[in-house]
């Protein structure tokens, strides 16, 4: 089974909005993975506590490391922005890791676009494909299946999305097909997503590093693209999946 998480950067919103990107990146590990993984990430906290005193029980959240610090004022700025850039070699570095990314362009959208349900079914589809088609790095079952956990987000919209989608999931037809859409219900994916307070969770800390390092290559703040943080997402080279999308490297754009 692969397990994805996902965290998100940016926010749904068409109207009033302090940012046109919503962001979903979706961070993939087979469960036969999961356990090596997890303890290499035990033993890159624990550096990073023996090199700048971050606590193990501290929740590593990138983007207020750099604009709402709170108790980590306590380790200066460069230092935390140092981190961030060990954080995603680190994860570039992880074996049998995949990385992906839904980006969307609000910009010109119409009023009724749903940006929220436009980048989650496309993250599901994606996810949901790539298995189908054995195209995520580590082991591979004869009939592997997928589970989605995520930060807690709009968690009864996700919860009938992915219920809609298992009845009607309609694609585009390519153009050989002609005009119109094909239904193919998703199959790979079983419960409901999962839920996790990312305080409490490695996996979800380091999918949220991933979403906050391309919202920054997109629409750097003043810090990053000053001090060079805006480039860190090119660190990720090796966990990102190249099946996901044929114009960018493991990003989808909408």
């Amino acid at each position: 089974m692969f397990i994805m998480y996902v965290d998100e950067s940016g926010d749904c919103g068409l109207t009033s909005s302090p940012t046109n990107l919503f962001i979903l990146a979706g961070l993939v590990i087979h469960e036969l993975r999961w356990k090596p993984c997890l303890e290499e990430l035990i033993r890159f906290r624990k550096s990073l506590k023996e090199r700048f005193g971050l606590h193990l029980r501290e929740e590593f959240h990138a983007s207020k490391f750099i604009t709402r610090p709170g108790d980590m004022l306590r380790i200066p700025r460069h230092k935390r922005l140092e981190m961030i850039r060990h954080y995603a070699d680190f994860l570039d570095n992880l074996e049998g890791v995949n990385l992906f990314y839904v980006v969307v362009q609000k910009e010109g959208k119409e009023s009724n676009y749903n940006v929220f349900e436009k980048a989650w079914t496309v993250l599901i589809q994606r996810f949901e494909n790539t298995i189908k088609n054995r195209n995520f790095s580590g082991p591979l079952n004869p009939d592997e299946k997928g589970l989605i956990i995520c930060d807690d987000t709009d968690n009864r919209k996700l919860m009938s999305l992915v219920r809609k989608m298992r009845k009607y999931n309609p694609i585009p037809n390519m153009r050989s097909f002609g005009a119109g859409y094909r239904n193919i219900p998703i199959n790979y994916i079983i419960e409901d997503p999962f839920f996790r307070n990312s305080e409490h969770s490695y996996f979800i800390q380091s999918v949220d590093l991933a979403a906050y390092l391309l919202f920054q290559f997109i629409k750097p703040n003043n810090f990053m693209r000053k001090k060079g943080g805006n480039n860190y997402y090119k660190r990720f080279s090796k966990i990102l999946c190249e099946h996901i999308s044929t114009k960018y490297k493991g990003v989808v754009v909408l």
